[in-house]
């Protein structure tokens, strides 16, 4: 039952690093263009403290609005009781990475872009939309060579 309430009380495993992540900071990271509009995942990284974000935040997604040398503006939705409040979070990129949450969707629209370009040139229709799984297909299970066999569980026995 914990008694602080500080500003990163109960995040001792939130904001753990990974196995074999530890030490700081990678270059590379500061090497990212995050630009206006990007959508980015809040990840703090507990190697700096400056610029972290708060607990609520850690695991969001949110949109790029500002964009300064050392850090960015995100925007985030934050649900207050029957409604969603715009939530404005000034993060270093430390903090932040480029979201895969629309990596499928640009796939899929590139995939049908270039399906589209070749059924044109053949001078045929082709459906562009996804199709969900359907049912499996009705079948019968033959006993002829499957006989049903009976299961029952392994007694416990004791070897001491």
């Amino acid at each position: 039952m914990p008694h602080s309430f500080g500003y990163r009380a109960r995040t001792r495993h939130m904001f753990k690093r990974g196995f074999k992540e530890h030490g700081p900071v990678k270059m590379s990271t500061y090497l990212i263009t995050y630009r206006v509009g990007d959508i980015v995942d809040i990840k703090a990284n507990a190697a700096q403290q400056k610029g972290m974000p708060h607990k609520y935040y850690h695991g969001r997604t949110g949109i790029v609005y500002n964009v300064t040398p050392a850090a960015v503006g995100v925007i985030v939705y934050k649900v207050v009781g029957n409604r969603y409040i715009e939530k404005r979070v000034n993060l270093r990129v430390e903090h932040i990475r480029h979201s895969k949450c629309r990596q499928e969707f640009l796939d899929r629209v590139k995939a049908n872009h270039d399906a589209h370009a070749v059924a044109r040139e053949k001078g045929e229709r082709v459906n562009l939309r996804r199709i969900p799984a359907l049912p499996r297909e009705a079948h019968t299970v033959s006993v002829a060579q499957n006989v049903p066999q009976t299961m029952v569980p392994v007694r416990y026995e004791t070897t001491i």
